[in-house]
């Protein structure tokens, strides 16, 4: 589907459009106190979706957007509802799901964001309580301050900004959809889907949950990797025994895993696991230095990988430990382990599939596991890489939109990290254009102690956004 610009009432189109952006820019600066202050309010509720927390404070943020879309008085049905995890008989996070219909021939955009938020860490290692959102330094700190909870935000304001300009009644149709278990793993998303798959079918979708070149720079993410994660399992004995007396005869369970570990990566800390695949493709100048303020990269700790900096981030697996069942220091006593199960979360280089790689590293595993250890591999779960099609006349669109919004014309970049939910959308709504988006810049420290975000960067995104509807709102079908 093609869509072109709407005939105009004047023929003075410059002026038009310059007053249009004017009123559209003024809008968005007259609603940042309110989006700021609401956006407090949504920090301040712990919607953690991992069922060890408090699975109340979910329902409550979704009930707070939904009352925040309804607020807007832009949609024709505001509702919260879920969807069921495949066949397990179990049920999905509430999501909120609100909808306009389209008029005038004018396309339908859905905006995407999710309203749960990851654990906060040590509590400890925060400079601030991280459900009381506080200012310094230009940012908002909070978990959830920029994922995801200013994306809804970013979106609503936006809404908002179209809703004055044109006096509430905007031909273009909404879609809003705010996923409440994207930390913990989307497990209904698919089918969430399936059963609104009518109410959400759009010709463009926003999905607000990335990020930026920096604070300054706005960015139109192209590329994801996949990711595979799985939890493995080293058994050596049948019940613990006295390191003492036999230590050095007996392989323990943690000699075993840290053996076994230790053959997933190279000298240089690249991956070294047979069948995983890189992506070739050019990538931005990116120095040690900066990778180096980026991520606290420690003084004489060297970067790992080979190649350029983002193209090892970006186009190249990678393969990470985050999490190890064994006994805690303070319990620590002289004994052979019989036992140790750890994490591993793998990132996949865009071009293979998520299944591929998991299999991969399963066989590498197997293969590799010392001493004739007993090696269990369980929990996996998989998600597929993304590649944008860049090509769309929706693409150009979001790219001069951010380019107004921000002042500064925006790049095309990669994201290490994983959305895989996009593979369902892209399945489910293939005519769709896709656009990535989001409200992060590298010292946002998403899931991380201390996540913040940056204030101007909040703004300039809701501009942008709002410039982009108004833009959308005023295109018709092509013939």
């Amino acid at each position: 589907m093609t869509f072109e610009p709407a005939a105009r009432p004047t023929p003075n189109d410059a002026s038009d459009d310059a007053a249009a952006e004017a009123r559209i820019r003024e809008a968005v600066a007259g609603g940042i106190p309110g989006a700021l202050a609401e956006l407090g309010q949504l920090v301040r509720i712990p919607s953690i979706a991992w069922p060890s927390f408090d699975q109340t404070q979910v329902r409550r943020s979704a009930e707070a957007v939904a009352a925040l879309a309804e607020q807007t008085g832009l949609f024709d049905a505001v509702r919260i509802t879920d969807a069921p995890i495949g066949d397990t008989g179990e049920r999905g996070q509430p999501a909120v799901l609100a909808t306009r219909r389209a008029r005038g021939g004018r396309p339908t955009i859905l905006l995407y964001a999710h309203h749960d938020v990851q654990p906060t860490g040590r509590e400890e290692e925060w400079l601030s309580p991280p459900f009381e959102p506080t200012v310094r330094d230009g940012r908002l700190y909070g978990r959830g301050a920029a994922d995801d909870k200013a994306g809804i935000m970013v979106h609503l304001g936006a809404l908002r900004a179209l809703a004055e300009v044109t006096g509430g009644d905007p031909e273009l149709g909404l879609v809003l959809f705010v996923e409440g278990e994207e930390e913990f793993g989307s497990r209904s998303f698919a089918d969430f889907l399936r059963e609104n798959k009518d109410a959400l079918r759009a010709d463009v979708i926003v999905v607000a949950d990335s990020g930026n070149w920096d604070a300054e720079t706005p960015a139109l993410t192209v590329s994801l990797r996949g990711n595979a994660t799985m939890r493995i399992k080293v058994d050596t004995l049948g019940h613990a025994s006295h390191s003492g007396m036999f230590g050095g005869a007996v392989p323990d369970a943690m000699l075993a895993m840290i053996k076994l570990l230790g053959t997933l990566w190279a000298d240089d800390g690249s991956v070294a696991v047979a069948g995983l695949t890189a992506r070739e493709a050019q990538t931005p100048e990116y120095s040690e230095a900066q990778l180096r303020e980026d991520t606290g990269l420690l003084d004489g700790v060297s970067p790992i990988g080979t190649g350029s900096i983002m193209g090892r981030i970006w186009n190249k697996p990678a393969i990470t430990v985050t999490g190890v069942d064994f006994t805690d220091v303070a319990s620590a006593s002289n004994t052979l382990s019989k036992s140790v199960t750890a994490k591993l979360s793998a990132r996949v280089a865009p071009g293979q599939s998520a299944q591929e790689a998991y299999a991969a590293i399963a066989a590498h595993l197997r293969a590799h596991v010392p001493f004739g250890a007993q090696l269990e591999i369980d929990d996996v779960d998989t998600g597929e890489a993304f590649l944008v099609d860049t090509a769309g006349w929706a693409v150009e669109l979001a790219r001069t939109a951010l380019r107004d919004g921000y002042g500064v014309a925006p790049i095309d970049m990669g994201v290490g990290g994983s959305i895989p939910f996009i593979a369902d959308l892209v399945r489910e709504f293939p005519e769709a254009q896709i656009l990535v988006t989001g409200v992060e810049d590298p010292h946002s420290r998403a899931h991380s102690p201390n996540e913040s975000l940056h204030l101007a960067t909040f703004h300039h995104a809701m501009l942008s956004e709002a410039m982009l509807l108004q833009r959308l709102d005023a295109m018709k079908r092509g013939e």
